[in-house]
């Protein structure tokens, strides 16, 4: 038999395992022999895929998306501090 040159993927197959060992729910090693891939090609295709594209359980969120959210609750948490001390002046007035 002759020797056989590297074998070509799609990208979109790429993309697909990736997205699979990205997910965690199965170890990488699990997943690249179900898909008939070496452990190793798939750890290289995680390394080379852009740091966006790799996601944990499917979420992505852009950093903008990110701070947006957190100043929102940043925003509602200090509102209710101050709900609280309110509440907590009025009732110490009360119990005298």
């Amino acid at each position: 038999m002759g020797k056989r040159g590297p074998r070509s993927f799609t990208e979109e197959f790429r993309r697909e395992a990736v997205r699979l060992a990205m997910e965690g729910e199965r170890a990488v090693p699990a997943i690249a022999a179900e898909l008939g891939i070496s452990g190793t090609t798939l750890r290289n295709w995680i390394k080379t895929q852009p740091k966006a594209a790799l996601t944990t359980r499917g979420q992505v969120m852009s950093l903008e998306e990110e701070n947006r959210r957190l100043r929102r609750e940043n925003d509602r948490l200090r509102e209710e501090r101050e709900i609280l001390k309110k509440a907590t002046a009025f009732f110490a007035k009360g119990a005298r």
